[in-house]
């Protein structure tokens, strides 16, 4: 896998919710295989806020965490779960 292609690490600070988001986002869309345009288009979305969403810079409706679920293939809740490494 190249590099620019690895899953983060979970043990970056996962202080907000925000930064779960991006977090399980990338994760999902590195191991799925899918680039941040691929991504976008299958969600509907451009590919500039898939960038913004992986790296916590904006909010994201609800409507939109359901459209990347949706197109990542997995519950909105588990977009919004702390990976295990990290809960409190």
């Amino acid at each position: 896998m190249p590099p620019s292609l690895k899953p983060p690490s979970p043990s970056q600070s996962l202080t907000s919710l925000r930064d779960v988001l991006a977090y399980n986002v990338r994760a999902c869309r590195v191991v799925i295989g899918l680039s941040q345009e691929q991504l976008g288009f299958s969600a509907n979305l451009d590919r500039t806020f898939i960038s913004q969403v992986e790296r916590a810079r904006i909010n994201v409706s609800i409507d939109n965490i359901e459209k990347l679920a949706t197109a990542l293939g997995v519950s909105a809740s588990a977009l919004l779960e702390r990976p295990a490494s990290t809960r409190r």
